[in-house]
């Protein structure tokens, strides 16, 4: 039988029995206080008046009495810091000696040889400009061909002399080819010229990397929705072009070799050119990190595509500090390094490029410099900080990573006159032409073009090119060189005026002629234009103040 269930007794008390309990509990604390009292304890602290507003100095009281609080409340956080220091480094060494009791004899000695051989050789700064170098003569010296990533948006800038040079000149039968990535970005005539180009001394092959591969090692969860993954993998990003051809050109060089070491190929390039994102799509898994941030790959890494043929990943040449800024500018190069700040560097890349241009493809009004588009550019893409105030500085961060990350459609038009550099001769090309079945070449590069959907000229941004990048390939160079370009470029803009003769220079005192310069540093007019016509026109009928105004 269920038992019944029991209820439980109310909590509602009368008035008259919660009236008394309230008057008994007043009476209580009542005789509390007033033992208290008579113990003379639990004094009320007076309540400080402060400084009376006659008293003389009276700032400076209280800013004494304000420093004074601040100090002590200063020693008394330094000595909580310092408690919880000490507690901290406790904990970690009763930590320490409970994991060394109950660790075997042989971790403890593999760890204390360890501790002694770290300290002895200290490990290499792998951001330094010196392992950069180093690191990239390593796949120079161990690679049989080396791949030369261009971006096409600009395959002049991309290219790297001293890189070229030490390839042709370096000895071995090495090979140079040159690959066009990025062709999505650029329009389809652009593509074909500059392909035509650089196939006077170089065999060219075109590509476009694939943006969206995943990690094959890791599985991927399981969506429900199935017509999604479909139109993901279809994508304009996903999509690959070229690597076939490209793969199939390595391929029948590696058989020619006739070598039972496989075929070693160095991709080289400077940052942001695509190079993990070309080993990748050969390799169709994620098998390099890339990304739009400069220096992700800073060590020389080994990739096997198949069974003859092995890709070398490398990192990104080092630009020389004396290059023209826009060129600079266009790859980031001085803003990651820290040498220049991102608002210079859109205002050194909107003077290589025409307005019109710009308004139509971010959707902008016109504007007259680049504080007043990158102020239009934050209102548009909602960069604002409090208050509703434009961020400027996050607005020209976007706008670079759109130039050096593959998503702004923009090109450089092809010279008109060629002429081979001074380390290319007629033999050279003949030699790094050797070897390669051109006709395949020129096939696969005709399919890739049929394959890729190329953007409308009219909406490309046309830019100026600015040649070829200098490179740093050797450690005593880097020592040597000095930012001087950026420097000359900024005082040829400010010193437009003509230079005073020697006779003139003599008659101006020295100090006079400092604190002129001074001035000028610190203050700069813009002048106004004037309506000539106009004020001689009515300076008859001109108000006179002295004579009218009484």
């Amino acid at each position: 039988m269920k038992r019944p269930k029991l209820r439980k007794a109310s909590k509602r008390l009368s008035c008259s029995k919660r009236y008394k309990i309230q008057k008994k509990v007043r009476e209580h604390n009542r005789k509390l206080r007033k033992e208290e009292k008579k113990k003379g304890g639990n004094k009320r602290v007076k309540k400080d008046l402060g400084v009376p507003s006659s008293a003389p100095f009276k700032e400076e009281v209280l800013r004494e009495a304000e420093q004074r609080r601040l100090k002590i409340e200063e020693e008394k956080e330094q000595r909580r810091q310092a408690k919880k220091e000490e507690r901290a480094q406790k904990r970690q060494k009763d930590k320490e000696a409970a994991i060394k009791e109950t660790e075997p004899k042989a971790k403890k000695a593999r760890r204390d040889d360890a501790a002694n051989h770290s300290d002895t050789q200290t490990a290499p700064n792998k951001s330094s400009k010196q392992f950069l170098c180093t690191e990239l003569n390593k796949v120079i010296d161990a690679s049989d061909v080396v791949i030369q990533v261009l971006d096409a948006r600009d395959p002049l800038g991309c290219r790297c002399p001293q890189l070229e040079e030490a390839v042709v000149q370096g000895g071995g039968n090495k090979k140079l080819l040159l690959v066009l990535n990025k062709i999505d970005l650029v329009p389809k005539e652009n593509v074909e010229r500059w392909t035509e180009c650089l196939q006077q001394e170089f065999p060219v092959v075109v590509f476009k990397a694939s943006t969206q591969i995943r990690d094959k090692t890791v599985q991927a969860k399981k969506s429900r929705i199935v017509a999604s993954n479909e139109v993901l993998d279809k994508s304009r990003g996903a999509a690959c072009f070229g690597h076939g051809c490209l793969t199939e050109l390595l391929t029948g060089y590696a058989a020619q070799t006739q070598s039972e070491a496989s075929l070693k190929v160095g991709i080289v390039g400077f940052p942001n050119v695509g190079k993990s994102s070309l080993i990748n799509s050969m390799k169709g898994m994620m098998a390099c990190n890339a990304g739009i941030k400069r220096g992700i790959t800073k060590s020389m890494q080994e990739v096997h595509i198949s069974k003859t043929v092995k890709l070398i990943d490398s990192p990104g040449v080092v630009a020389a500090p004396s290059n023209p800024s826009a060129s600079m500018a266009l790859r980031s190069l001085q803003v990651e390094e820290g040498h220049v700040s991102v608002l210079d560097a859109v205002k050194t890349l909107l003077k290589q490029c025409d307005n019109t241009q710009i308004m139509l493809q971010y959707n902008v009004p016109d504007f007259r410099n680049s504080l007043e588009f990158l102020t239009l550019f934050a209102k548009k893409r909602g960069y604002l900080q409090k208050g509703g105030v434009p961020n400027t500085e996050q607005a020209a961060t976007a706008f670079l990573a759109d130039w050096t990350g593959a998503k702004l459609s923009y090109h450089c038009k092809v010279p008109g006159t060629h002429c081979l550099p001074s380390y290319m001769t007629d033999t050279v090309v003949a030699e790094m032409q050797k070897g390669w079945d051109l006709t395949k070449v020129k096939t696969g590069n005709e399919e890739t073009l049929q394959g890729v959907k190329f953007p409308n000229l009219a909406s490309s941004i046309t830019l100026i090119s600015k040649g070829p990048t200098e490179g740093l390939l050797r450690v005593a160079d880097i020592s040597e060189e000095k930012p001087v370009a950026a420097a000359t470029e900024v005082n040829v803009e400010q010193n437009n005026e003509p230079e005073p003769t020697t006779e003139e220079s003599k008659e101006v005192e020295k100090p006079e002629k400092a604190s002129l310069q001074n001035k000028l540093s610190r203050v700069q007019f813009n002048s106004v234009p004037i309506d000539i016509s106009l004020s001689t026109a009515n300076a008859e009928d001109a108000y006179d103040f002295n004579t009218d105004f009484k």
